[in-house]
């Protein structure tokens, strides 16, 4: 434990991305801001700081949660994923990442981390999605900018790759 400036702070110790992490945390610090500001993860983007809109989403232990709405504290000890983590070492793009590009599927690009950590949970667990199905997914996202269209061929299209690969 830290004390600065009359604050208790945590060492929380991660895996982040696959990578072992550590910084430390007030024990009501959210997830989105430790992730930022402790880690430099600054991939995950906070928007409403009420779980509503979906642009904080990571993946915890492989299930895609908002990290606005999770404390530092409860990641201790366990793995999380960032947008920054979906290429691989070399930086080629995910199946779904790659599709995203093809179909123009961002714009300002604020929300797309968070939706692209979501449709990666979903696809992982369900790599037989339709198109409604990923419709839904993706209502829990507020997109500002694209109508949706675009996002919603990309997740398509990279879920019909990935069948494939099956």
């Amino acid at each position: 434990m830290q004390v600065l400036k009359g604050q208790q702070r945590h060492e929380i110790r991660i895996i982040l991305n696959g990578r072992p992490a550590t910084g430390y945390a007030e024990p009501r610090m959210l997830l989105s801001d430790f992730l930022r500001q402790e880690l430099g993860a600054t991939g995950t983007h906070v928007g409403c700081e009420h779980g509503v809109c979906g642009a904080c989403t990571v993946r915890i232990e492989g299930k895609a949660v908002r990290s606005c709405l999770t404390l530092a504290v409860q990641a201790d000890g366990r793995r999380v994923d960032t947008v920054e983590g979906l290429a691989d070492e070399r930086g080629t793009l995910s199946v779904l990442q790659a599709a995203f590009r093809r179909h123009h599927a961002l714009q300002c690009g604020y929300c797309t981390a968070g939706i692209l950590m979501s449709l990666t949970h979903y696809l992982e667990i369900n790599p037989q999605a339709d198109r409604e199905q990923l419709r839904e997914v993706i209502g829990g996202h507020l997109c500002r900018c694209t109508g949706y269209t675009p996002i919603l061929d990309a997740a398509v299209d990279a879920a019909e790759q990935l069948r494939q690969k099956i």
